[in-house]
């Protein structure tokens, strides 16, 4: 597994403190190991550290966002087919491990089969609301289209399950700043309405690296 140079930051991102920051990118820099797959709730690892969860609906970018988090080129694979991933896969943090990534499916792709749509919702489901080391989710939206109702499902799940999550926009590098700008209040808006939703919405990019050491002390700071 490859790995890239994670360079210090040259400001201190808004709303996280230089220390937390800095220990976020020291982290990340450090080992990230896949543990295992688990398409049913009895492969799932014991819950000895905390997790941080990441969903988001297929093609949103979800792969190439872990892969720019843990500064990896291949840790999470990418695939232009809707669906591909229908495991919970556990990622290791540090060694020991701080913190485990949970991949999640990815939801919302319209040709899938029944059966397999109905697999994802009782395996989601089961791990969101019997999950005690599970102390936050990550929901990725794509900032060209802002949430859509296939994302609120997921959404309402997590709310009723009552984990903590945070909503994270993708690929803000392919729209306007005017747009994202409008993307993130009208995303803020339906975030403060939710009970379980973090009030703060994170812009990111993949590709160029936009909003990436937010969403690292981010993480950090969902354990701490």
């Amino acid at each position: 597994m490859s790995e890239l140079p994670i360079p210090a930051p040259s400001e201190t991102p808004k709303g996280f403190s230089e220390e937390l920051v800095e220990s976020a990118r020291k982290l990340f820099a450090g080992p990230v190991t896949f543990l295992k797959s688990a398409p049913t709730l009895k492969f799932l690892p014991d819950p000895i550290v905390p997790e941080v969860a990441v969903a988001g609906r297929s093609n949103v970018g979800k792969s190439s966002l872990l892969n720019a988090l843990t500064n990896r080129n291949n840790l999470a694979r990418t695939s232009n087919t809707p669906g591909r991933t229908q495991e919970l896969n556990f990622f290791d943090v540090g060694t020991p491990p701080t913190l485990r990534l949970v991949d999640m499916p990815g939801y919302g792709f319209a040709k899938a089969p029944k059966d397999m749509v109905k697999q994802w919702r009782f395996l989601v489901n089961d791990f969101l609301r019997g999950r005690q080391a599970l102390k936050r989710a990550l929901v990725l939206i794509d900032s060209r289209h802002g949430i859509k109702e296939v994302d609120r499902e997921i959404l309402e799940m997590l709310d009723r399950a009552a984990v903590s999550y945070r909503i994270v926009l993708t690929k803000a590098d392919k729209v306007k700043a005017t747009e994202l700008a409008d993307v993130v209040a009208r995303t803020e808006i339906e975030a403060r309405k939710r009970a379980a939703a973090h009030p703060d919405i994170l812009a990111t990019s993949s590709e160029g690296g936009m909003g990436i050491p937010e969403l690292r002390a981010a993480v950090l700071e969902a354990i701490g």
